[in-house]
């Protein structure tokens, strides 16, 4: 049997779970999608971290796509990119729904 390459999917999966894979870019995401509109503002004057660490922060998170900003001076402009939330939402519970083990078997 030949091996196979990842499929894009998997790709994307992969990507997403990695912007996620660091409890403050959780905390992030959770604060943004707690607001009701855009938030203008420093995330580092919220949550507890430095502002340069923020700054690598936002940058994964929008370079994975979980996250719009623009610089509306001297203010930044965060928001959730619902598109792709609710796509990375969908490959994840992909995954999770995914387990066939069946109950008595080597998983318990």
């Amino acid at each position: 049997m030949a091996k196979q390459d990842y499929t894009e999917k998997q790709i994307r999966t992969a990507r997403y779970a990695k912007a996620l894979s660091n409890p403050a870019r959780i905390a992030i995401m959770d604060f943004l999608a707690k607001q009701e509109t855009c938030f203008f503002g420093e995330i580092h004057e919220i949550l507890p971290i430095a502002k340069a660490t923020a700054s690598q922060h936002l940058k994964e998170l929008k370079e994975a796509g979980l996250i719009q900003g623009e610089i509306i001076d001297p203010k930044v402009k965060y928001c959730i990119n619902k598109e792709n939330w609710k796509e990375a939402k969908t490959l994840f519970s992909s995954i999770f729904d995914n387990c066939t083990c069946k109950k008595g078997g080597c998983c318990k």
